[in-house]
This record gives C-alpha cells, structure tokens and sequence, in this order.
C-alpha cells in the first residue's frame, strides 16, 4: 500500500471520533425513545440580588423574625421600667415615712415634753389589746425601792441617749429603768418613750407593745392619749387599717381637749 494510500485510510477512521467530541452532551431523561437535553440553571442577580425560582421569600422571612425579637425587645424593657418605677415610688416613700418620724421625735424633744413629769387625770382608757405587750419584772431588793433623786438620774440618762440619736442604747435604757423602777413617777414617760425610741428604730412591732402598754400599765398618765394616738400610726403602718381607725376614734371622743385628739380627727378626715 503506498503512503498516500495509508494517509487516507487514517483519515477515514478518525473522522467519526472528531465528530463525537464536537457533539453537545445530552443526558438520557428521553421521553419516548428520544433524548432531551436539560437546560442550564438560569442565572443569579447580582450583590444579593433574589433568586429565580421563589428564592426570595427566604430574606422576608429573616426580615420578620428580626423586626419580631426587637419588638419583644421593647416590650420587655417597657416592663422593666414600669417596674423600677413603682420600686423607686415605694423607697421614697419609706424614706419620707423615716424621715418624718426624726422630724416628729426631734418636736417632741425641743418642747421638752419628755419632762413632764405630772399625771394629768383624764378618763380611763379603752380596752387595747397589749396581750403580746412585755411585762415589767421587778427587781428585788433595796435597789427597787423608791429613790427620787435615783429615778430622775437614771431617767435623764436614758433621754440623753435619745438626744444623742444613739436608739439602740436609749431602747435598752428605757427598757432597764421599767424593770428597775416600775412605779416611779417617770415610768409612764419611759414606757412612752420607750414606744418612740423603737418607732425611730423601724421596729414596729416594739413600738405598739411599748405604746399599748402604756394605757394598759398606767391609764392615768397624761401620756395615754399621745400614745394610742401612736399607736393607730403603728397599726395603720403596719396595713391594719380599720384597727387604726377604731383607735383614732377612741382618742377623739375620751380625750376631746388633747393636742393627740386633734391630730386623731385631722387623720380620720383625710
């Protein structure tokens, strides 16, 4: 065979494979025998652009639950404030309620009611109930015997500490010169004071007990109608409101003339 012979021969059989690889590439989805090809996925916009197809419901739905946290957001820091309002509303009022506490006791001490030493007659005290209210012990022996000049020294001792704001110590004083000198003539003023000490302090409970027993232990001593008057204070601080009322009412109409009765009325008509 010569070599023109050999080249054509070469050429013929290349021929069907040159065709093949020119041929576009179709997959075998055929419907009746016959091929189909598949078209090309479209193309995306740009920079974040929606996709063909229903792809851009996914960042309106991203959107939405965005806008839906920040709104729970909001709603909870409105909350929160509401509730640092009513705190904030409530400590000014415990500290106005201290603050004329002080301003009441420091009256007192100025007028220099603590002194008066006179039992005023005046007419027997309602029933209070002073049930829970600490009875006196008395001490035994010559040092509970009656000693003016010691009452007086002891008594003085007990309102400088009041004087000097020391509560504490003054609520111990007080409390120590009842046991000592229970019938003495400034015992009605220590059992009063000894309600006001306790009052300045916060401890309610003290307070009434020690304000109670004053109409209880001594219901001729001028200082009844000023203590029931503090105590309806302590019951209406402490929420029991009607008692609080009952007592006011009480002060009203036993001891009509009393600075006490006037406060009790200005009180009942608020």
């Amino acid at each position: 065979m010569t070599p023109f012979r050999r080249a054509c021969v070469a050429l013929t059989l290349c021929l069907p494979a040159l065709a093949l690889a020119q041929a576009p590439v179709i997959e075998s989805n055929s419907v009746g025998g016959y091929a189909t090809p598949v078209a090309p996925p479209p193309a995306t916009q740009g920079n974040g652009g929606a996709y063909a197809g229903g792809g851009a419901a996914a960042p309106s739905s991203a959107e939405a639950m965005l806008f839906t946290q920040l709104q729970q957001m909001q709603d909870e820091i409105t909350e929160l404030r509401g509730m640092i309002e009513v705190q904030k509303n409530q400590i000014e009022k415990l500290q106005q309620q201290s603050l004329e506490r002080y301003q009441d006791l420091d009256r007192r001490l100025s007028s220099g009611a603590s002194f008066d030493s006179s039992r005023a007659q005046a007419p027997e005290a309602g029933a209070i109930d002073a049930s829970q209210a600490p009875t006196p012990a008395r001490q035994s022996g010559p040092a509970a015997e009656a000693d003016p000049a010691k009452e007086k020294l002891y008594y003085d001792a007990a309102f400088d500490l009041i004087k000097a704001k020391d509560f504490d110590k003054a609520s111990q004083a007080f409390a120590a010169f009842l046991r000592r000198y229970p019938d003495s003539q400034y015992a009605g003023n220590a059992q009063y004071w000894l309600g006001e000490v306790n009052l300045a302090k916060g401890d309610l409970q003290a307070a009434g007990q020690a304000f109670a027993r004053v109409s209880q232990a001594y219901p001729d001593h001028n200082k009844v109608p000023d203590s029931l008057y503090k105590l309806a204070d302590v019951e209406q601080r402490l929420g029991n409101q009607e008692k609080s009322q009952t007592i006011l009412r009480e002060v009203v109409s036993r001891y009509p003339n009393s600075s006490a009765a006037q406060l009790a009325q200005r009180q009942l008509n608020r």
